[in-house]
């Protein structure tokens, strides 16, 4: 009997998955195989949101195999030494797994196939698991990769997908092989209190939600703060529980001007993995520097800690602030104020923006937070990098009635309309009426420091 080993990573799913379908067509069983790996705990990434979304997941994935007549395995320890036991347990002759971007993710596939080979057992390496299309199948002809999003969007949009492949109807796992119990998000402490349940099936049921009343109202609409008229899909996309791929096919099929708008939203998602495949050091570097010489942590200590708790005394700043820590999410337009006041109006180091984000963003994913931390830091891939998004004039425009500012900064729930954005412009009696702090910089001022440290005053 030919026996696989399937290692599930960032794929947690059964709909569209080619290492799956390539390891049962191949064999006579597999064994479905999660490691929860030490490295990504040493790494400080096991952090409380994505646990206990991990945990649903896992939970979930199991269930959908034992539907099946299979079951997941799991298990904790070092990923190649874990695999290689299951191997050696199951007798395996091959191991299928989902390409990965990352340095990480490089050095792992480099070490189990070593390990894998001196075993003579064989490694496949899946692309367009994790991605709609693979870093590097489209490249500038004088580059590894593209620096600009709208020439790859283009070359992006020429190229076609692969085709999804069904859930498999049976899964046999063969006897014999242990596994760890499943973890439960009741586990897990720590959790923000508003964070959404994970697995497959919540994702497959919001796709299709979405893809029935939202998406037809997404070009107009996506950049609504207190509408919520994003699909909330970044989390089942950075665990896989929704294949990129799928998802890209069945938003063409939908059509009209909100369904592109949000293909090119899954574009960008491949844009900044292909950036980081080429330029994995992005992760941590400047991916083009500016020679910035940020404050310091001890001169920015309380600017710091005023943006991460919401009291920055803006209040769409500090809603958005908050939203994160209730929810381990944030609306797109929130991230990008908030990580413009932080980099550019209080001038700290991007890498503090994006640590606190990694330590409670349930989809804090490596390629996406720290690449468009850069962009808003301007040391990424943007052609604009000395922009800086004003949050009263932003406010303004995306959250014009203060809805979204109420919902999340209720201390000023009784300032009515825009007055909200700007409770320092009360006096006396009325300003004392409300437990607000006032702004912790000047626009003016914070926007003439940054010029000067990039020598554009």
């Amino acid at each position: 009997m030919t026996i696989s080993v399937v290692l599930f990573t960032s794929d947690l799913r059964l709909h569209d998955h080619p290492p799956l379908r390539a390891a049962l067509d191949g064999s006579d069983a597999v064994v479905p195989l999660f490691v929860r790996d030490e490295a990504v705990a040493e790494a400080g990434f096991t952090v409380p949101n994505r646990m206990a979304f991990l945990a649903d997941c896992l939970a979930d994935l199991d269930a959908g195999l034992r539907e099946r007549g299979g079951r997941l395995v799991v298990r904790s320890g070092d990923v190649v030494a874990e695999v290689a036991k299951t191997v050696a347990e199951a007798d395996a002759d091959e191991v299928h797994m989902a390409a990965g971007v990352s340095a990480f993710a490089h050095r792992r596939e480099e070490r189990l196939r070593a390990a894998l080979e001196a075993e003579g057992c064989r490694l496949h390496v899946h692309e367009t698991v994790i991605t709609a299309l693979a870093p590097g199948a489209v490249t500038p002809a004088s580059s590894d990769h593209f620096a600009v999003f709208t020439p790859y969007h283009r070359q992006w949009s020429r190229q076609p997908l692969r085709d999804t492949v069904a859930a498999p109807r049976a899964v046999r796992v063969p006897e014999g092989v242990g596994s760890e119990e499943i973890p439960s998000r009741s586990e897990v402490s720590g959790v923000s209190p508003g964070l959404a349940t994970g697995g497959e099936a919540e994702a497959r049921q919001r796709v299709t939600a979405w893809l029935r009343g939202g998406i037809g109202a997404y070009e107009d609409r996506h950049d609504d703060l207190p509408g919520d008229a994003t699909s909330r899909l970044s989390p089942h996309l950075h665990f896989g529980t929704l294949s990129p791929v799928e998802l890209v096919h069945r938003a063409a099929a939908a059509g009209g001007p909100g369904a592109e708008a949000f293909v090119r939203q899954l574009a960008w998602r491949d844009f900044h993995h292909q950036v980081l495949a080429a330029r994995p050091d992005a992760s941590a570097a400047d991916y083009r520097s500016q020679h910035d010489r940020w404050r310091s942590a001890a001169e920015a200590r309380d600017d710091i800690e005023a943006w991460r708790e919401g009291r920055t005394g803006y209040p769409v700043v500090d809603a958005a602030m908050r939203q994160l820590r209730h929810e381990g999410w944030m609306h797109n337009r929130g991230r990008l104020l908030t990580a413009s006041f932080l980099a550019k109006t209080l001038y700290v180091d991007w890498r503090v923006g994006a640590r606190h984000f990694l330590d409670l963003l349930v989809d804090g994913d490596v390629a996406n937070n720290q690449l468009n931390w850069q962009w808003m830091a301007g040391t990424g891939t943007d052609s604009r990098p000395n922009r800086v998004l004003n949050p009263v004039t932003q406010a303004k425009k995306y959250d014009p009635d203060g809805t979204y500012v109420r919902r999340w900064v209720p201390e000023l729930a009784g300032l009515a309309g825009r007055a909200v954005h700007e409770p320092w412009k009360l006096r006396g009696l009325d300003r004392a009426a409300y437990d607000y702090p006032d702004p912790i910089v000047d626009l003016s001022e914070g926007l003439a420091r940054f010029k000067k440290a990039r020598g554009r005053d």
